[in-house]
């Protein structure tokens, strides 16, 4: 989406909490920019923050007065921290430190910024700003992973030269990837009242206790989709197969393991779904016989045979379900290495789904375990290439073409 659109963020309302970093400078040139895009823009800073930059700057820059001291008896004359959290359509933290993380992480409300925060109902947006050691401790990343659990929005770090001296993780995103955030998390709600079932990651066939056959799908592209559809407002049906990532703020979760668990799974749950979206790497074989023990190597021999079979196909499967209510906007996913678009194309008309996501997972930035991809959106209308986005940006790209079909589907949007 582009930053550079005057109104691309016409009449929301935006709280910006400036904490104590280096990045603070930068505040100044997001609250410019976010003014620009059609915002309104109140600034709180931490006493911290006064270090880099003074709330004069941010206050000529946003025309309004910088709050920064919860027990000022003229800001806090009418509960102001409580106005601004109310007010706020959405609350940034730029920079956020490791120190402010941390608070934020464990409902800590020991300054303005903190309990506007605490009292905040808005989405959050964190844009992390340390040294690359602070930013790759465990704890940071384990208060960073909680408020993500929660529902909170994040941009960054970058990667480079820090003030420190480091190079490495912890650069504050620059001030137009963090608008291009707002943007992103203040985006449509054009899925309020529709129900979406997503199937995501891997799936484990068992040859013994032990051993299975798998793939490298990790489950990131899936659990992208399923935020961005909590996001948008609807009800969210998530099926995973085997993963180790966190499940997302508001989703309904079924744990699976093989193809033939998650074929019961999404059958199960498929009457009354206003889309699903297919996108776990689901296994086309499984071992015939599986071991009740483990397989010694010695009775195996030096190369043993597996025979196989085949699972089903649960994309194939679903056009041709008899649904009780209405057939559900279908997309399926096809991760593929070479003659991508061809096979997409094909692929869409022989499994019979609206929409087909393909991939080369050989392409830099776009394979198994990435946070980015470069996709194919394969319609009945014909294809679209997206440039390399990250799978958060996807996800919103390929809802975005969910709602686009929902009328031809008979689905009325609230």
């Amino acid at each position: 989406m582009a930053t550079d659109e005057t109104d691309a963020l016409s009449g929301r309302r935006i709280v910006i909490a400036v904490s104590g970093g280096i990045a603070a400078y930068k505040a100044a040139e997001l609250v410019r920019l976010c003014i620009k895009a059609g915002a309104e823009v109140r600034v709180v800073m931490t006493k911290a923050a006064q270090k880099f930059i003074t709330p004069l700057t941010l206050q000529a820059l946003s025309q309004h007065p910088v709050a920064t001291d919860t027990f000022d008896l003229q800001q806090e004359s009418t509960i102001g921290h409580i106005e601004l959290a109310d007010w706020a359509e959405l609350l940034v933290i730029a920079p956020a430190t490791g120190d402010i993380l941390a608070r934020l992480a464990h409902g800590m409300a020991d300054d303005l910024a903190t309990t506007v925060a605490l009292a905040c109902r808005a989405p959050l947006l964190v844009a992390p700003a340390m040294n690359v050691n602070m930013w790759n401790h465990p704890a940071t990343q384990k208060n960073l992973q909680t408020l993500v659990e929660r529902g909170a929005h994040t941009v960054g770090p970058g990667t480079g030269e820090l003030a420190c001296g480091w190079v490495g993780s912890g650069r504050m995103s620059e001030p137009a990837e963090v608008l291009a955030a707002c943007v992103r998390a203040l985006g449509p709600r054009d899925l309020v009242g529709q129900t979406v079932l997503v199937a995501a990651g891997p799936t484990y066939e068992a040859i013994d206790p032990v051993r299975f056959v798998g793939n490298r799908s990790t489950g990131k592209m899936g659990f992208a989709v399923a935020r961005a559809a909590v996001r948008r407002g609807a009800r969210v049906v998530l099926v995973a197969g085997p993963t180790a990532l966190q499940t997302p703020a508001g989703c309904e979760r079924i744990d699976v393991e093989s193809a033939a668990q998650m074929r019961d799974a999404v059958m199960a749950r498929a009457d009354g779904q206003t889309a699903i979206v297919m996108t776990a790497a689901v296994a086309d074989y499984r071992p015939k016989t599986v071991a009740k023990k483990k397989l010694k190597k010695e009775k195996l021999g030096a190369a043993p045979t597996i025979d196989l079979e085949p699972n089903p196909d649960i994309l194939a499967e679903l056009p041709g379900r008899a649904y009780k209510f209405r057939r559900p906007v279908l997309v399926g996913f096809a991760a593929e290495t070479d003659d991508v678009e061809k096979r997409a194309v094909e692929k869409r008309r022989k499994k019979g789904c609206d929409l087909l996501v393909a991939n080369d997972v050989t392409e830099a930035g776009s394979g198994f375990g990435t946070d980015t991809n470069r996709v194919l959106l394969v319609g009945a209308e014909g294809v679209e290439r997206l440039p390399l986005l990250t799978k958060d940006q996807v996800a919103d790209r390929i809802l975005d073409r969910v709602v686009a079909l929902l009328p031809k589907a008979g689905l009325k949007l609230a």
